[in-house]
């Protein structure tokens, strides 16, 4: 029985076999039609597809779009002031936030923080670290592209989001109102025995290398004290302390007017209309090639749309009464431009800052 059911096992496997190499036989020889292809319509189909995709895509963009909210009312504003209270970024700082909400350009609340500290470093680096946040700011001034020459901050002004320049502004040079000086010609006179102490903001900035470039073109010596904000280089100054203040006039003009300062030159080409007796260093043959920029910063990477809303918003602002009466009281100068040129004019004075520190041999 097992020997005949062996057989029948192998008589059908072998029965298998010869039908399956028949059928691969005939397939081999005889292939089965296929129907032509129409390759214009394989070329409509895929283009087709294509537009499926990008409609998709434009549909997506839409709902983003659409989703997009700024200034969100339920978001804070955080303008980060790297300085003390009382300075010239503070000042404007707190102007802005009031303007913001006073022309009601954004709907929730905002917040002003002194995080002062590393001539602007602590406060720049804080606001550089939160990459991408739209409700996180900060104004500039001369320590925003000198400080990261002289000091490991760890942040460059280049790596900002740009939003707008807002004002330049220039430097003096005051002595107390008291002063047997009445001319920057007589203080220099003095210097020549008594090499005299000049304090000013910032270790690096316009207050530093304003003097830097005057006592080095006129041969003389000179120290420099460096203070986190006006209020305390201006007490510095009055205490008997310095001999000298080298600062921005708005945030002291109270005190020239109330003749506890008196200020001997300015930088920049031209005497201000409101000290109109106040010759320029240049008048007097000294050259200062720098300047304070006083604008608005973002951290890297902030949504281009956030941008477009400041610019905006900004244009409003500076149309205000009280912006126009800020500019004037504060003897600055108004200068607007916007985004990306503001990006170049940024990188412009950072490589201005740059040449003038290393001729003065404070950078190698």
């Amino acid at each position: 029985m097992e020997g005949t059911s062996l057989k029948r096992f192998k008589s059908s496997l072998f029965a298998v076999l010869a039908a399956s190499l028949m059928i691969a036989a005939c397939g081999a020889d005889e292939a089965p039609e296929t129907e032509p292809v129409d390759d214009a319509a394989a070329e409509d189909d895929d283009a087709g597809e294509v537009e499926e995709a990008e409609d998709a895509e434009d549909d997506a963009a839409a709902d983003a779009d659409d989703d997009f909210v700024y200034p969100d009312p339920d978001e804070t504003l955080t303008f980060t002031v790297a300085f003390s209270p009382g300075g010239g970024n503070d000042i404007m700082s707190r102007l802005l936030a009031d303007l913001l909400q006073e022309t009601g350009r954004w709907p929730g609340n905002i917040a002003v923080e002194n995080l002062e500290g590393g001539s602007g470093a602590r406060g720049w680096g804080s606001v550089h670290s939160q990459t991408g946040n739209p409700y996180a700011i900060s104004t500039t001034s001369g320590s925003f592209t000198a400080t990261p020459l002289q000091a490991d901050t760890g942040w460059e002004p280049t790596e900002f989001t740009p939003l707008a320049l807002l004002a330049t502004d220039e430097v003096a040079l005051f002595v107390p109102g008291d002063s047997e000086f009445d001319t920057l010609e007589e203080f220099l006179a003095a210097a020549e025995d008594n090499p005299p102490v000049i304090a000013g903001v910032g270790a690096t900035q316009l207050d530093f290398l304003a003097p830097a470039a005057v006592f080095n073109q006129a041969g003389l010596d000179w120290d420099y004290v460096s203070h986190d904000g006006t209020p305390e280089a201006t007490s510095t100054l009055l205490s008997g302390s310095a001999d000298a203040l080298m600062r921005v006039p708005g945030p002291v003009i109270g005190l020239v007017e109330s003749g506890d300062l008196k200020p001997l030159a300015i930088s920049g080409p031209a005497r201000l209309p409101q000290l109109p007796d106040v010759p320029t260093f240049e008048e007097a043959g000294f050259e200062i090639d720098v300047t304070f920029i006083r604008g608005l910063v973002m951290p890297p990477d902030v949504d281009p749309r956030v941008v477009e809303w400041w610019e905006e918003t900004i244009q409003e602002i500076v149309a205000t009464d009280a912006w126009q009466e800020y500019i004037e009281e504060n003897l600055l100068t108004e200068n607007l431009v916007y985004g990306d040129e503001f990006g170049t004019l940024i990188e412009t004075v950072y490589s201005g800052f740059e040449t003038a520190l290393r001729e003065e041999g404070v950078i190698d």
